[in-house]
């Protein structure tokens, strides 16, 4: 018997992704939607990076973190749309035992590092505001550096894990992943492995970053709103929280939506919702986020002009 499910499970060499819908119709309508929506988010981030590397206006530490940002966007989405878009088109998806794993290991790095990112993006926001004039030495190109090597090294660190863990479970059978993507949960359902330690350890990971970010963002964001209330300037205030806007709604639309898919329990919504809300955080986010920071950022809509007309008269 020991020597059957042994055999069994070395049949499992990939994996089948049932992707979003059935529906053929559907199917050519998402392929359409989301590939313009992919096509948006390389184009945008793209811009945003290369915008603030030329531009000198923005060779800020706030605009060093937000190129990194658009940089983790590009890579999160990449990690998944592109299959996604074959899964439209083809009438079996299959992805290997290696590919899923790569690509599970991928999407952990790039959102592990955004979640980091954005806690940074609020520290620097709570020095230039609470201490502006300290705000130079506090958040130099050194700590600057330092707190994006952390960011990355967190990445790496949750993709590990995933990573580690995928290798850990065994599959003796069903190979159909009920997802678009090779998502950890749906590949716990078809294992046959004891599921005590692999299941948890993602799960504590997962846990510990977004409690820690979340915490420096929370506590960064109440020492800003206590600055921003004593301030006697009504045009001072005004500009601190239109610094503070883009990041803001960047922070709401992504831990938004992972604290739906990891933090409430899966009783509270259905596999599809699973799926839509996948799409929005690992899709639409990245696409949002570029349009976020320029349409509601003065100094990049600012910068965005000059290079524009030096582009012209040049």
């Amino acid at each position: 018997m020991d020597a059957l499910g042994d055999r069994n499970c070395t049949e499992v060499t990939g994996f089948i992704l049932l992707g979003l819908t059935d529906d053929p119709i559907l199917r050519v309508i998402l392929f359409m939607i989301i590939l313009c929506i992919y096509l948006v988010t390389i184009s945008g981030n793209l811009s945003t990076i290369i915008l603030i590397r030329i531009s000198s206006q923005l060779h800020h530490p706030m605009y060093f973190f937000l190129s990194h940002l658009a940089l983790a966007d590009i890579g999160y989405s990449s990690s998944v749309t592109p299959n996604m878009l074959i899964n439209f088109l083809v009438e079996k998806n299959t992805i290997s035992y290696f590919g899923c794993a790569t690509q599970l290991g991928s999407v952990a790095f790039f959102g592990a590092t955004e979640c980091f990112l954005l806690a940074a993006m609020a520290y620097d926001r709570f020095i230039a505001i609470c201490s502006p004039l300290l705000y130079a030495t506090k958040m130099s190109t050194q700590v600057c550096v330092q707190l994006l090597v952390l960011a990355y090294i967190g990445g790496f660190y949750n993709a590990f894990s995933f990573t580690i863990c995928v290798y850990c479970l065994l599959f003796c059978g069903p190979n159909r992943v009920n997802h678009f993507f090779c998502d950890f949960t749906p590949l716990v359902e078809l294992s046959c492995s004891d599921m005590s330690i692999p299941a948890v350890v993602p799960s504590y990971m997962v846990g510990f970053i977004i409690v820690a970010t979340v915490f420096v963002i929370a506590v960064s964001y109440i020492y800003i709103l206590i600055t921003i209330l004593k301030m006697r300037s009504t045009e001072g205030c005004r500009k601190a929280f239109s610094t503070c806007a883009s990041h803001l709604t960047a922070v709401t639309l992504y831990y938004g939506t992972i604290t739906f898919i990891y933090v409430l329990p899966k009783s509270y919504y259905t596999t599809d919702q699973n799926k839509v809300v996948s799409v929005f955080y690992m899709v639409v986010i990245p696409m949002l986020n570029p349009l976020i920071y320029s349409l509601r950022n003065n100094e990049i809509k600012g910068a965005l002009k000059r290079e524009f007309v030096r582009k012209i008269f040049s």
